[in-house]
């Protein structure tokens, strides 16, 4: 009786040990509303400046950051920036090379407003929820998550690392672009 009271105890423990992370599968009306308005300035009005978020809650998320690879060959992300984030005519997002900032506000910035020379917007298009969706997939191209957040394993032959053994690369948000004056003579 004893061991099998232990075989009990047991299992109990590790079935209560066992979390499994939480799926938004139904992000609510509010994320279902087309993607739109961005913070552009730190500037505003009130007692408190706006902080960019260095994390979202769907970056904690292996089923949102999947997601988002789900979406980056759907919306055909990869056209531009290549199946692993690595560049093609669009710039590559795996790494350390940002040239619009990596933080998931710049990132979700980048997708909703567009950039010039190529980078379509989608503001207006698609929900919000998949624009956070595709940022989190994004800043996992450059190893920027934790490696317990990983996206779904591909379905097609492995051609780069898997995100989540990539080495974490440091965007540098300090990249500013030189102005270009005219020389007087």
């Amino acid at each position: 009786m004893k061991p099998l009271s232990g075989c009990i105890l047991a299992v109990a423990l590790l079935t209560a040990g066992c979390k499994r992370e939480q799926r938004l599968f139904d992000p609510g009306p509010n994320a279902s509303q087309l993607a739109g308005s961005v913070h552009t300035t730190v500037v505003q009005a009130g007692g408190q400046p706006y902080q960019p978020a260095t994390t979202t809650p769907y970056e904690q998320s292996a089923y949102a950051v999947a997601e988002g690879k789900r979406l980056y060959s759907a919306y055909n992300c990869a056209g531009c920036h290549s199946v692993g984030g690595g560049g093609a005519i669009g710039p590559a997002l795996s790494d350390s090379e940002w040239i619009y900032g990596s933080s998931p506000d710049q990132i979700y910035a980048t997708i909703v407003q567009g950039r010039g020379n190529g980078m379509p917007a989608f503001g207006g298009k698609i929900p919000d929820f998949q624009v956070r969706e595709l940022a989190a997939y994004v800043r996992s191209l450059s190893g920027q998550l934790p490696s317990t957040i990983a996206p779904s394993r591909s379905d097609v032959m492995p051609v780069a690392k898997a995100e989540q053994a990539r080495q974490q690369e440091h965007p540098g948000d300090e990249n500013i672009q030189p102005i270009q004056h005219p020389e007087s003579h």
